[in-house]
């Protein structure tokens, strides 16, 4: 194996250093980087002897291979970081993917959820049992305060105050940020704390507030396992992930008239241009209204 892999691991461990990445974020960059590293070693180089055109040459294989522009543009924000820190460091003069600009991104529409879909969704856990128990709350809570599916896993009891009716997160770059929650979302907390989590922990003490059935935190691929088995007992046609109740979350706040500047604290969204994504969605629905109730539509 190549030296130059080596130098990976300081560059990783000094991203989470600085900027307190997430351990998600953290392993998409590692892996971008081990992906150059593994297309270099095959042609001769290393990443310190890698020149523009071929690191160039890199991102053209990754988009033949169909990868999406926000995929491609990350993996040029991994390079470009790479060999910012390297030449930092003194272990390069020039940087070779200066240059290099990132493809151009559209602006997707995110999927989303009807107020009735949801409806079926949060009603399809069985709640007599201690794991559809933690599985309702968890949906109620994910749609209440439009977590992300790391945040929600990653939750501990003290992080919840329900005689407040908030809930503590620590979202991308560890901010902290507090979510209202609502009292439907509240009342099934409660009862889950009564009556499900003790029967998933049986005997052991933890902080852990959705633990699995070991007792530890859950992790996002479960949770997005029990979604969609969720999703086929209400009988939702449409893709589901833990995203989608975002999403949703934040599509319908914006369609009962909810600010939008107030909708990007409640996500987490450092940029309010991140946020705006979901007014072209008011503005689909908005467009649909239209040609359905006015005389001219």
């Amino acid at each position: 194996m190549s030296v130059s892999i080596n130098l990976i691991k300081p560059y990783i461990d000094a991203l989470w250093l600085e900027k307190g990445l997430s351990d998600n974020t953290l392993a998409s960059y590692a892996r971008d980087l081990q992906q150059l590293h593994d297309y270099l070693d095959q042609r001769g180089y290393t990443l310190v002897s890698a020149e523009a055109h071929v690191l160039m040459g890199f991102l053209a294989t990754r988009s033949q291979a169909g990868i999406q522009p926000r995929s491609l543009a990350r993996n040029l924000s991994s390079i470009k970081g790479f060999y910012q820190y390297m030449v930092r460091e003194n272990r390069l003069n020039v940087n070779p993917a200066a240059l290099i600009e990132a493809p151009k991104q559209g602006r997707p529409i995110p999927k989303s959820l009807s107020e009735t879909d949801v409806e079926a969704l949060l009603a399809a856990p069985d709640v007599s049992t201690p794991i559809g128990l933690r599985d309702k709350a968890m949906l109620e809570l994910l749609y209440a305060c439009g977590l992300r599916v790391s945040e929600l896993v990653a939750l501990d009891v003290s992080q919840l105050n329900l005689s407040a009716g908030i809930v503590k997160v620590f979202g991308k770059g560890s901010k902290e940020r507090l979510v209202p929650v609502g009292e439907v979302a509240q009342d099934w907390l409660q009862t889950y704390l009564k009556q499900g989590r003790p029967g998933l922990l049986k005997v052991k003490a933890s902080g852990v507030l959705f633990p699995s059935n070991r007792g530890q935190h859950m992790t996002r691929q479960t949770f997005w396992h029990r979604i969609k088995q969720h999703g086929l007992t209400a009988g939702i046609q449409k893709s589901l992930s833990p995203h989608v109740l975002r999403h949703a979350f934040a599509t319908h706040l914006l369609n009962h008239g909810a600010d939008l500047r107030v909708i990007q604290m409640l996500l987490g969204h450092s940029d309010l241009s991140t946020t705006q994504i979901y007014t072209h969605v008011a503005t689909q629905r908005l467009q649909t209204l239209h040609s359905q109730h006015h005389p001219r539509g």
